[in-house]
């Protein structure tokens, strides 16, 4: 069994998704996804995807990213890196691959001066943000007591039938209490709120965050047909919270922290699953939240689909 750098001229593009496919059975890949988001990434180098072969076949591969190119508000990241996917055929188990491999990246990674490595949040393009707790149990032991990972995250992916939807008389009748009492409005947006969006996105929440909605308003704005919503929150004029959603895919959306606890986000969310159904969108899901913000998602029917764990090693 050898360990090497991923050749895409010898066979190991059929041979990678092959295994990722065998492995990975929660989230599976074609070949047009994963030409687009891991071959076509501008971080993605052949160095970075590590796989195991033997008797010229692949049966296990770790794919790594570290920046080439800037990403937004966070440059280059020189000290960091993010594992996006792995994984060992299940024929070939037990025989210490998975090792190998993870050993394999420890060692590039120590000679480049990094001093981090995640499992899997990378940004713009991961494939889940975590492992799967339930999905993955043997991976997630070997991560934490074989090769000295540690739990950062735990994460909740939820999903909600909308066939059924309705707004609650206690939603209804807290929006108007909120716009008669504090003058908080909840629109869907304009041309008027985009630079204001924009700036309260970039100073109060995550910079992916920011890239998300560029990204959302840019299709609005451009007339796509494609169902979308997107609702700006403002108390007395000003940008306190907003809300999005493309297709089925709710999010993310947020409220100033200064301002929580008074419903705002609730009426948001529900605000966005009526204009939703009324699109004949039937379901809402979303990737992850943390458990603090599940118990709100709750109360509008949505149910937990999977868990995921961050994982950090450092070096």
């Amino acid at each position: 069994m050898n360990i090497r750098p991923f050749e895409p001229t010898s066979g190991d593009l059929r041979g990678v998704i092959d295994v990722w496919n065998a492995a990975l059975t929660r989230d599976p890949i074609d070949e047009r996804r994963f030409v687009t988001l891991v071959l076509l990434d501008p971080n993605f180098q052949a160095a970075n995807l590590f796989v195991a072969v033997e008797d010229e076949t692949v049966v296990g591969f770790a794919l790594m990213m570290t920046r080439q190119v800037p990403y937004y508000g966070q440059g280059l990241q020189p000290e960091s890196a993010w594992i996006t996917a792995f994984g060992v055929h299940p024929e070939y188990r037990r025989r210490g691959i998975a090792r190998a491999l993870f050993n394999s990246c420890f060692k590039k990674l120590a000679a480049e001066g990094r001093k981090m490595l995640e499992i899997a949040d990378y940004l713009p393009g991961y494939f889940m943000p975590g492992v799967d707790i339930n999905a993955y149990t043997a991976a997630l032991d070997m991560l934490e007591n074989a090769l000295g990972f540690q739990k950062t995250l735990r994460l909740i992916s939820m999903g909600a039938n909308l066939t059924n939807f309705v707004t609650t008389p206690e939603v209804a009748a807290l929006e108007q209490l909120r716009e008669r009492h504090d003058a908080v409005t909840v629109r869907p947006v304009t041309a008027a709120d985009v630079t204001d969006v924009m700036a309260f996105i970039a100073q109060h929440f995550d910079w992916d965050w920011a890239r998300h909605a560029r990204d959302y308003l840019h299709e609005i704005f451009s007339g796509s047909p494609v169902p979308m919503c997107f609702l700006v929150a403002r108390r007395r004029g000003e940008v306190v919270g907003f809300c999005q959603q493309r297709l089925e895919r709710f999010g993310p959306f947020g409220v100033q922290e200064d301002f929580r606890g008074l419903g705002i986000g609730q009426i948001l969310l529900f605000r966005c699953l009526a204009n939703m159904r009324a699109q004949n969108v039937h379901f809402s899901y979303f990737m992850w939240t943390d458990e603090n913000a599940a118990r709100l998602y709750t109360r509008a029917g949505y149910q937990k689909l999977r868990e995921f764990a961050i994982l950090r090693k450092t070096f």
